[in-house]
Formats: C-alpha cells, sequence, structure tokens
C-alpha cells in the first residue's frame, strides 16, 4: 500500500495542535522534571504494546522540538506501516528533561492517530476486493480534524469533505429551507460553481429527482439493499454514488455486490477510534 505524504495543509496544523497540547499538560512548567539535573542526559523507547497500524511521527517530532530541540529521534517504523506488539517504533536520547516533558503529550498524538489509522484499515481490509471506496466523515476529535484525516489515509481510506467549506452536503433541512432538491443543487451551482456538490437522499423518488438534476455525488443514506440497485442510473449519468449509515468493518464483509463501484462513509471511523497502547520507557541516564 502507496504511504501518503503529509498534505501541506496538515503540515501547517501540526505546530499549532502540538502547541495547544503542550500548553495544557506543561502550563507554566513541568514541576515534576525539574527534581532531575537540568542537564542530565537519557534514552528512551516508545513501544507498541499491540498490533496497529502507526500514525503521527510528525507530531510526536514537533513535541519534542517544542518542548527544547535538545531530542534526536530515531524512527524505525514510518506512517502507515503495520506494526506488532512489542515492537521498538522509536528510539530518543537527549535531554531527560525534555523527554519526560514531552512523554505525554508524544504518546497521546501518537496512540490516538494510530488508533484512528488501524481503524480504518480495519475498513480498508474488509473491501480490499471489491470496487468499494471507504471514506471519513467530519465527526473527528475537535482541533484533530486534518490530522485524523491524514490517519485515514494512512490507514488506506479516503477522506470526504474536509468542512463546511470545500463541498457542498445538502441534506434533508437544506432541501426543506430550499423548497427542493433540485433547488438546493440549483443554488449550490450558482454559489459556487467550481466546489463538488454533494445530496443526501432518503426515498427512490428523492433519488430519481437528484439524478436528473445533476450534482457531483450522491448519498443513499439508510437505503434498502434492494433499493440501492437503482442507483446505477446515477452511476450511468456519470454522478458518484455514496452509501451511508450503520456501516461496520462487518456490516461491509456481508454487504452484497453492486454492479458498478461506489463509495461507502462511515463517521465510526474516526469517531469511535481507540488509542492504541503504547509506552516510553527510559533505558539509560548520564549526568
Amino acid at each position: 500500500m502507496k504511504k501518503p505524504e503529509l498534505p501541506d495543509y496538515v503540515v501547517n496544523d501540526i505546530p499549532p495542535q502540538v502547541r495547544a497540547a503542550l500548553l495544557e499538560d506543561i502550563g507554566s512548567g513541568d514541576i515534576t522534571a525539574q527534581l532531575i539535573p537540568a542537564d542530565d542526559r537519557a534514552s528512551a523507547t516508545i513501544i507498541s504494546r499491540e498490533d496497529a497500524v502507526l500514525c503521527g511521527r510528525a507530531w510526536v517530532d514537533e513535541v519534542f522540538r517544542q518542548v527544547g530541540n535538545d531530542v534526536t529521534l530515531n524512527w524505525h517504523f514510518a506512517d502507515g506501516d503495520q506494526v506488532k506488539a512489542n515492537d521498538i517504533l522509536c528510539t530518543l536520547s537527549g535531554n531527560s528533561r525534555q523527554i519526560l516533558s514531552g512523554e505525554r503529550p508524544a504518546l497521546n498524538f501518537l496512540q490516538t492517530l494510530s488508533g484512528t489509522a488501524t481503524s480504518a484499515r480495519h475498513y480498508a481490509s474488509a473491501v480490499s476486493s471489491r470496487p468499494i471506496t471507504i471514506l471519513d466523515t467530519r465527526k473527528t476529535l475537535p482541533g484533530l480534524r486534518t490530522a485524523q484525516k491524514y490517519a485515514v489515509l494512512c490507514g488506506g481510506c479516503q477522506n470526504h469533505r474536509m468542512g463546511l467549506y470545500d463541498a457542498f452536503l445538502i441534506k434533508e433541512n437544506h432541501i426543506a429551507a430550499c423548497g427542493s432538491i433540485t433547488a438546493a443543487i440549483q443554488r449550490a451551482r450558482a454559489l459556487a460553481p467550481d466546489k463538488k456538490v454533494i445530496v443526501e437522499v432518503e426515498t427512490v423518488a428523492e433519488l430519481e429527482e437528484a439524478i436528473a438534476a445533476r450534482p457531483d455525488q450522491i448519498m443513499l443514506d439508510e437505503f434498502d439493499i434492494n433499493d440501492r440497485h437503482k442507483a446505477l442510473a446515477a452511476y450511468e449519468a456519470g454522478i458518484t454514488v455514496e452509501i451511508s449509515g450503520s456501516v461496520t468493518p462487518s456490516t461491509l464483509e456481508h454487504m452484497p455486490s453492486l454492479e458498478f463501484p461506489i463509495c461507502v462513509s462511515s463517521g465510526a471511523i474516526t469517531k469511535h477510534v481507540r488509542a492504541v497502547d503504547l509506552s516510553l520507557r527510559l533505558i539509560n541516564q548520564s549526568s
């Protein structure tokens, strides 16, 4: 699987994300670290306690840059790599105080983003032999939108829209306010012709109206499997078909195949993420 590169918008977000994490944890200063002589040196390792997909190296690097920039990190795996329990992910060496002050924020980023990437890998693996693209949603942890979106890529899935600004997603309330699916799509095209237009439909009648109005993508929300086949007309019209609602790796494995490529979106990839169990241990010290 090709490893994703860090997009510029993710790179730009890393310093402020790390700054906020250090502020809430270290605050006015790490009083416990002051028990250790200021010039003490140490080496340490970050170890995975379970199988996982690694993600978050750049955030860890930034943590130790911001806590003093006197810690060298040697990574043994890349983002997107599958790691096993007891694998040494990274070896650190440098100022002891800085290693210990940065430990928790660094692990928080690494375990959360690795958990997201691992979740995404489960979804991607469930459809690996079928023409199904798995998409994430905006159901991300506050302040970590771009970080989790990158982790989803590391796990082998793809990103839906980043936020409310880069694509239209017309849902039930938008349709009601505009008067109809057709009116909502027409207004979106007039407002921002360069933006993708996605519309969510809940009935076959809405599906048919949406196809006639020609959005870029139609989302079938909680459609019965028998009705999903009726979206073939959308695909034949050049409209991407997306399925959402109650999607898990298990349901994907048992989902009957449609005769055309589709996207499947799931908020659980990022919303129900469980942090990976990691630990940092000092292996030697010298004053």
